[in-house]
Order: C-alpha cells, then structure tokens, then sequence
C-alpha cells in the first residue's frame, strides 16, 4: 500500500493561520493506582504524544506522522486561542469556544483535499489525535476503560499458537471505545499475536500489507460476511490441509504456514467501507482474486446484553476470534496445540469486561440493558 501521505506543510498552512497569543497551558493529570506508562503532561512539552504513550494503548507502531502533525497543531491551536482543549467525553467531540473555532478550521481543510484517499487519512488521523489527547489521565491505557473502572488485574494473558496471528483492522471511531472488544484480544495474546491496524493510516495499513505480501494470499483470511463473495467454513478452508502427523511441532507452523486473520473492528455500517479497501489492496498486489472470506458458525456473545447486533448471526470481534479458535480446534491440523483453552481466555476476558461495563452502568444510574430493535431480529 502507498504511504505518500498529503503534503503536511500545505494542510498546516490551511488549517493554522493565525496570530501568536499568550500561551495556554492545559495540564493532565493521571491517577496512580492504574497500571499505565502516562505521566503528568503539560501542553507546553515538545511532543505532545511520545512514542511510549502512543505504543501503551497497544501498538508497536511508531506514532503515525500525521497523528502527530494534527497533534501538535491542536496545541497550537490552543495557544492562538488562548483557550483550553475540552472534550465531552473521552473520545467526544471537542468543546466550547475551542471546538467551534477547531471544527471550523477542519472541515475547511478536509473540503479542500484533493481526493478521497487524502480525506480518509486526514479524517483518520485527526480521529486519533483528539481520542488520544482526550484521553490521557483519564482511559486506563491497557484496557481502555475509565481508571476507577480499570479491569488489568482480572484479565488473564496466555499465550497464541504461533501458526495463528490476528490483525485488528480497527476503524478509527472504536479506537479507544471503552465498550471495544478487540482490544481484549491483544490484552490475551500480547500485541505481537494480535497486532493492531488502524483505518486509514498509511503506516499501520503498510506494516499490515508487508506481513501478508510475505505470508501469501493462500493464508491470508478474512472474517467477514460479505454476501457478494463466496464464504468458506472454516472446515472446507483447513480440513484438505490436514497432515498426516497431528503432532506438527509450533516452529514448523510457524515457519511454514503461520495463518493470518484480518478481524474487522468497527460498527457494521462502517467494516463495509473498510472491507472495499482490503479487498482493492488485496486486487491490486494478487491480482483479480477476492480476499478469502471466513464464515463462523452462529453463536452470540456476552456482550449482547450491552451492545447489540444487527442479528444474531453477527457477533462482536472478541467472540468472533474466541469462536474461530474453537472451530479450528476441532480440526486435526490443529487439535493438538490448545486452541480450546486459548477460545476460553478470550471468553474469560468477554466476561470480565462486561461485568466492568455493567458496573459502571449501575454506578452511573444507567440501564444495564438495551433495547433490541424489531429490525435487529432476523
């Protein structure tokens, strides 16, 4: 995938000219009893987001330049303004007098784009930046929930099989979304295992497309119900590469036919358009053939109960992982390498975000259930 962002000099001069005012400093404060790399940060520093903050929401990805550029031009923003930077909520809208004048200058920026790739890494980045600043002291950077909710120390990690490893291809508006499922994923597994790719940033979608240009189309696989292409189960894509000898060793797998497994991470209106851009990546790099497409069979998830889906054969991204693994494990190439207990962990780590979730429902007066709508029931 092409990594030429939109020149940064030219968007700066169109989103920031103005004259220099009195600087005003927007400080941050973090709470000590969650376990989280951010420190106290004052506005005034250098870099507004370091590399270890951004890598503690869980990437490994240096920060992307124009999460930066928009970052740091927030900030002076804040100071030609004289006026702090106030969200409504982590990862709401920008506030107050700060807000109109922000969303003003953005909209102009992005209408002024050349093209709709230009358009979505903007959009992208500038969906980062604010959840990332607007976020700092107050999401828990493990496991994206506020810290008095923070549920660290009940999520228990373990280890993936090395022949498998998950992609969150996540959209940039469930980026920090405290009721986000795959997050718990790398929670689990560790950011190696299930490495997180952001919508639209050309850096995380090119680190993705390397690792597949080297794995090979033939196993490279995406969870999707796309009703216009054919579906495999995941018997008929794995029962013919069945071995003769099931106790195939981890490093061989590794080495030879590690899978890979693109999970969609966003609302269902949205992994449409992110699901168009995988498959015109995968055309343009493997020629006219669709991306592989898996089918899971049907099954709900815990998280019915606090954010439901549009039916009941769809599932969030967590219990579509936990129930891949458990399909797999059924096969012989992979019934001897654990694959059940690791689809239990990640069943484990459903539940204790839903109990956190459901708690500070309670505490906050809130309804602990939603409403299913008549057109949600197939």
């Amino acid at each position: 995938m092409a990594t030429t962002l939109v020149s940064l000099n030219t968007w700066k001069r169109a989103f920031f000219l103005f004259p220099k005012n009195k600087t005003q400093i927007f400080t941050i404060t973090t709470h000590r009893h969650c376990n989280s790399p951010l420190s106290t940060t004052n506005m005034n520093d250098s870099v507004v987001v370091s590399l270890q903050e951004w890598q503690g929401w869980g990437t490994t990805s240096p920060v992307p330049a124009m999460v930066t550029q928009i970052a740091e031009d927030l900030k002076l923003l804040e100071k030609d303004f004289d006026s702090q930077m106030k969200f409504g909520r982590a990862g709401g809208k920008l506030q107050g007098s700060f807000g109109h004048h922000e969303d003003k200058k953005h909209r102009a920026t992005y209408k002024a784009l050349p093209d709709s790739e230009a358009k979505l890494k903007f959009y992208s980045a500038r969906q980062i930046a604010c959840r990332v600043i607007g976020s700092k002291g107050y999401l828990c950077q493990k496991c994206w929930l506020a810290m008095e909710d923070c549920m660290c120390s009940h999520i228990t990690s373990c280890s993936l099989f090395p022949g498998i490893k998950f992609w969150l291809y996540m959209h940039p508006k469930d980026f920090l979304r405290q009721n986000n499922t795959g997050k718990l994923l790398w929670q689990v597994f560790g950011v190696d295992a299930a490495t997180l790719c952001l919508f639209g940033i050309p850096e995380h979608e090119q680190i993705m497309w390397d690792s597949f240009k080297l794995a090979g189309r033939s196993n490279v696989w995406c969870l999707y119900p796309n009703k216009n292409a054919i579906l495999e189960s995941v018997e008929n894509a794995f029962s013919q590469e069945s071995v003769a000898n099931n106790d195939v060793t981890s490093e061989k797998v590794k080495v030879d036919t590690t899978q890979h497994f693109i999970l969609i991470d966003g609302t269902w209106s949205n992994s449409a358009a992110m699901f168009r851009r995988l498959q015109d990546q995968a055309k343009s790099i493997w020629g006219d053939e669709d991306l592989s497409c898996i089918s899971l069979n049907p099954g709900t998830s815990a998280m019915h109960k606090l954010r439901p889906q549009p039916s009941w054969d769809r599932t969030c991204t967590a219990a579509a992982a936990a129930g891949l693994l458990s399909e797999l494990q059924l096969l012989p190439r992979f019934s001897s390498v654990g694959l059940d207990k690791q689809s239990e962990a990640v069943e484990h780590a459903l539940t204790v975000l839903l109990e956190a979730l459901t708690k500070r429902r309670l505490r906050m007066g809130r309804s602990i259930t939603r409403k299913v709508r008549p057109n949600n029931i197939c």
